[in-house]
């Protein structure tokens, strides 16, 4: 038992000390060098034959895809020979690396050029290089800015629908009779398609010369029930119906989370004399502020995607001013074929949505530890 102990310690020692001579080490670093700069020589050399510098290149990508399979190799294989026992543990992450290289890095470098170009589909000359004329037009395109104002309003509007969420999360959550059978009725919403949700809703609900919403309108009073013909009402409708869709998700996480406090505390907050009020405002909300505060960053981020219901619905309209930025550069391609503008509004988007994201985390972050 001592010597299997022993051996095993010296193993790991001898694994953690690991000596590379420095041959290896320079074995290493000429292979990824040369594999990087064949990777370097096919992409400019398919550049330059793409926009006509250079007679000589290749008829499709496909020898670019060989030659990052070849770096992806010799990257592996230089850790190997460079780091040791480090570099055998390195081999593990190597597949997502090249995996998010390829499939995250490369379309979002290309895509930023693609927005510094002139390229509309349905033009004959093909795609020209602009620089910045897109950026430009898009700082005085008074649609955009207005689906940016829009998207400011529908991302307000989450705080509602957490309040509506919370709110039957805590009923669900009681001693209520039927209770399972509310549970699945409400989110039987969230099991259906977006587009399905507009075309059974706001394409037929809220028809206002047949819809039985528009009917009951009438009814009350309202002379020309058209929920998607003046600027605010349609909004509001869109509201709705996304709010319809997405209130269920918040919902099941915000019960999940009631169910999963301690039910001590609250009775110790009813033996102490705290009522209804009380042990809410002052015991349960406190303790479901992270289940809160990821149910609401998960929504704000489903809510930034915010375009079927834009699209199938009303298509922007009444004039844009129900517009997403996400349904306005869908119509930016489909309707325009813009692809040069449409990519740089979708560049600019993200770079927005990354830094309000971030931010949030940290406010929501700095919240939780101040509360707790």
């Amino acid at each position: 038992m001592a010597e299997r102990t022993s051996t095993a310690d010296d193993w790991a020692a001898g694994a953690a000390f690991d000596p590379v001579s420095s041959g290896r080490k320079r074995v290493g670093k000429l292979l990824i060098v040369l594999a990087s700069v064949l990777l370097a020589a096919a992409i400019v050399t398919q550049l330059l034959h793409i926009y006509g510098a250079a007679e000589f290149g290749f008829d499709t990508w496909r020898p670019i895809v060989y030659a990052y399979v070849v770096w992806g190799v010799a990257l592996g294989a230089s850790q190997v020979l460079i780091r040791g026992e480090d570099g055998h543990r390195a081999l593990f992450l190597l597949p997502a690396l090249l995996f998010t290289i390829a499939m995250v890095i490369f379309p979002t470098l290309f895509g930023f050029y693609i927005a510094l170009t002139d390229w509309n589909l349905s033009s004959f000359s093909g795609r020209k290089f602009n620089g910045l004329a897109n950026f430009w037009q898009m700082l005085g395109d008074p649609y955009y800015r207005n689906a940016l104002f829009n998207m400011v309003l529908y991302v307000l509007a989450v705080l509602v629908e957490y309040v509506i969420a919370f709110g039957l999360a805590l009923l669900l959550n009681a001693q209520i009779r039927a209770r399972k059978f509310f549970r699945v009725v409400f989110l039987l919403p969230l099991m259906l398609s977006p587009v399905a949700v507009s075309w059974m809703i706001g394409k037929s609900l809220m028809e206002y010369r047949f819809g039985p919403a528009a009917t009951l309108a009438r009814y009350l009073g309202w002379d020309n029930p058209a929920f998607f013909s003046n600027p605010i009402t349609a909004r509001i409708s869109i509201m709705i119906l996304d709010a319809w869709t997405f209130i269920p998700f918040m919902m099941i996480m915000l019960l999940a989370g009631l169910q999963a406090m301690s039910r001590e505390v609250l009775e110790a907050a009813k033996v102490d004399g705290a009522n209804a009020w009380q042990t809410f405002w002052q015991v349960t909300f406190p303790l479901m502020l992270p289940v809160s505060l990821t149910a609401i960053i998960l929504r704000i981020i489903f809510k930034l995607k915010l375009a079927d219901i834009i699209i199938t619905v009303t298509s922007g309209g009444p004039g844009g001013a129900t517009d997403s930025v996400t349904s306005f550069i869908y119509r930016e391609y489909r309707d325009r074929s813009n692809v040069g503008y449409g990519t740089m509004l979708a560049m600019v988007y993200l770079i927005l949505i990354i830094i309000f994201v971030t931010l949030l985390l940290k406010v929501a972050n700095r919240f939780v530890r101040n509360v707790n």
